[in-house]
């Protein structure tokens, strides 16, 4: 899941070399914390954090259909 994250959150960004995301396990599921360069940032969040909420809606499929499941935190 992490490398789908990834490939969706390069292709969004100019600077793909500042793209890192950790992976997170708990009891509640997968945590997945994005970080980019401030410029980025936008650009991944987008306006009213729509394209944040389309990956967000995204990787939630994902990861259903390995019935697990994940939160995706844009970190700073």
């Amino acid at each position: 899941m992490k490398e789908i994250l990834e490939t969706i959150i390069k292709n969004l960004v100019e600077d793909k070399d500042s793209v890192e995301i950790n992976e997170l396990e708990n009891e509640k599921g997968i945590t997945l914390e994005v970080k980019v360069s401030d410029k980025d940032m936008g650009k991944v969040i987008g306006k009213e954090g729509k394209i944040a909420k389309a990956i967000r809606t995204i990787m939630k499929s994902v990861a259903g259909k390995e019935r697990k499941k994940i939160t995706i935190e844009f970190v700073d």
